[in-house]
């Protein structure tokens, strides 16, 4: 549970809440608002302004359509050597994607990931952030991107919508 503290300043009341990784059960993206949150118990606890794929309206079909996958996954591993300013996995191609790609006579594609910005270049994020610019990844400014590093844990659901 998070813990949070009321103070009196003046006539207004602040609350701190310190949210920890435990805290987190669902990641959950909606492509269509850009926007990115992290829930515990249904209840929204932090939200993010996402990019996607350069490509991003319907769900990842193949290898380089630069489509940002929908549906339930899991973020099964994180990258702290990443091109990218970290990086969380997501676990697409899950049984029905590759199924889907085989059927299509395609590569279903991978490395999906939620990151922050390319190495080096975490400066430009206010303009790579307006407009949709990975392969199929959710990207993220490096604080934001940070802040997500060390509040979800590995095994954390992630549901993508459209």
């Amino acid at each position: 549970m998070s813990k949070c503290w009321r103070y009196l300043f003046g006539l207004s009341v602040l609350m701190f809440c310190q949210i920890t990784h435990a805290d987190i059960d669902l990641v959950k993206v909606v492509k269509s608002q850009r926007q990115m949150w992290l829930l515990e118990q249904g209840k929204i606890i932090k939200q993010y302004t996402i990019a996607l794929g350069a490509n991003p309206v319907g769900h990842k079909q193949q290898e380089g359509d630069e489509r940002t996958p929908e549906g339930r996954y899991i973020l099964d591993y994180r990258n702290p050597n990443s091109g990218y300013f970290k990086s969380l996995h997501v676990s697409y191609p899950n049984k029905q994607d590759l199924a889907n790609a085989k059927a299509k006579g395609v590569d279903a594609g991978g490395m999906i990931m939620i990151h922050g910005q390319r190495n080096g270049f975490g400066w430009a994020a206010k303009l790579t952030q307006l407009k949709d610019w990975t392969n199929g990844c959710i990207s993220l400014n490096n604080e934001d991107m940070q802040e997500v590093w060390d509040l979800v844990k590995i095994g954390t659901p992630i549901e993508i919508l459209p």
